[in-house]
């Protein structure tokens, strides 16, 4: 496979930006080769600057779940652009994406408890919100979160666990003082008791419960039901708010997220990906009681020059109408059969699946991050490699999941199916 535009980009990137690239994960690091530089995009597909075409498994990390281009959102952004980008002020695109998602999340999420949103410009700045904006509501300073689950760059939620059942968090990063992370608790995924014991030591202080619902940032851990719904009552015993992290399954694995899937209502969502149409946004929302407290009807400061963006509203407003039935449905079939077919092959990697995510792993599906095998990142590399080869663009890390999109086809699923059957085989 030709790569050499890539290569030479990758060259003259180097010179000017840390490690080439703009996400860490860019470089190829875990995958081995040289970055490929995209040049454009359609429906389900990529084409890299050499030209070579690609079926797009990584769709922008999540947010492209109508693929490439769609000429709604494109006539969405170009109706914009015709009065302005940008305003610093408030515009009617932030009210009618406001009310649209909360009028879903009211329909779609069984006693929602959603009824405020703000929007931010990514995933990590509305996760950071969130949580100040908990211990502000609450008046208490501990967050508990878990291992295994990513919640964006913010200095205190990039820790790691330590031993024992509640163990105070340390920095996971160079650059991070350890007292910024000193009221973060970091508990293993799947254990009731680790979270009813971190409760009986710190619950008077525990300001809230922070979770990707569907944890899929370190592999696809999917997690109990009952798991789920025994962090919902602990928060409600002791006063503490309950928030999911939905920035990558908020809309894509249901209308109304993770919420809606598993029945549970929480105090706090977040959201990014899908909610921007492909444009860079975020947002948090949850009961008005505790938004009562956010800036400036309240005391818990949080702003952004560039929240609210017309265009990056109207591109997700143009989205979020376009996730219908119809959408859905065929997203959950092309799903089913990635997941199904593969798994008939009775090899000793798997595929898991909710709605349109998926992750291909060795083993049983793992529900914590100490139960993936450390050596299939090696056998990953290679299968990673062996895709690119065959025009299918998959994540490169073995530990980021893949996502499904509208425009994509049984045929294409087929072909996946076929060239990782093929491969895991041998592997």
């Amino acid at each position: 496979m030709n790569i050499k535009t890539s290569e030479e980009l990758f060259a003259r990137a180097r010179k000017v930006i840390p490690g080439g690239v703009n996400s860490p994960v860019r470089a190829f690091r875990s995958v081995g080769g040289t970055p490929v530089y995209m040049q454009s995009g359609n429906g389900a597909r990529l084409i890299d600057a050499d030209g070579n075409q690609y079926v797009d498994y990584c769709n922008s990390w999540g947010p492209l779940i109508t693929g490439h281009r769609h000429a709604a959102i494109l006539a969405a952004i170009q109706e914009q652009l015709g009065r302005a980008l940008t305003f610093g002020t408030p515009c009617e695109q932030e009210v009618l994406l406001a009310e649209y998602v909360i009028d879903l999340l009211q329909k779609r999420i069984p006693k929602s408890q959603i009824e405020r949103i703000r929007f931010t410009s990514s995933g990590t700045e509305a996760v950071m919100s969130a949580i100040r904006l908990a211990r502000g509501f609450t008046g208490r300073n501990k967050i508990i979160k878990f291992n295994g689950c990513y919640h964006g760059h913010s200095d205190s939620l990039l820790v790691k666990a330590g031993s024992g059942l509640a163990t105070l968090g340390i920095p996971d990063s160079a650059g991070v003082p350890a007292g910024f992370t000193a009221e973060t608790i970091v508990l293993p995924l799947d254990d009731d008791n680790a979270v009813a014991e971190a409760f009986r030591q710190h619950g008077s202080d525990i300001a809230g419960i922070l979770i990707e619902p569907v944890p899929a940032n370190n592999g696809l851990l999917l997690q109990r039901p009952e798991f789920l719904s025994h962090l919902r009552k602990l928060c409600t015993d002791h006063g503490a708010l309950l928030i999911f992290d939905e920035v990558i399954s908020g809309f894509r694995v249901a209308p109304g997220g993770a919420a809606e899937h598993y029945s549970i209502s929480p105090d706090m969502v977040t959201y990014g990906k899908i909610i921007g149409g492909g444009m860079p946004v975020g947002a948090f929302a949850g009961r008005a009681d505790i938004f009562a407290k956010l800036a400036p009807d309240g005391p818990v400061y949080q702003a952004g020059t560039l929240s609210g963006n017309p265009v990056a509203m109207a591109a997700g407003l143009a989205q979020l109408k376009l996730l219908d039935a119809t959408a859905f449905n065929h997203l959950e079939k092309l799903g089913a059969r990635l997941e199904t077919s593969f798994n008939k092959l009775s090899l000793k990697w798997q595929a898991s699946r909710i709605g349109s995510i998926f992750w291909f792993h060795s083993g049983q599906p793992p529900r914590r991050a100490d139960q993936i095998d450390s050596g299939a990142s090696a056998i990953y590399a290679k299968f990673h490699k062996t895709c690119l080869e065959n025009g299918i663009y998959l994540a490169p890390s073995a530990y980021e999941v893949g996502f499904l999109s509208t425009p994509m086809t049984e045929t294409d699923v087929d072909q996946l199916v076929g060239i990782a059957g093929e491969f895991f085989r041998n592997a």
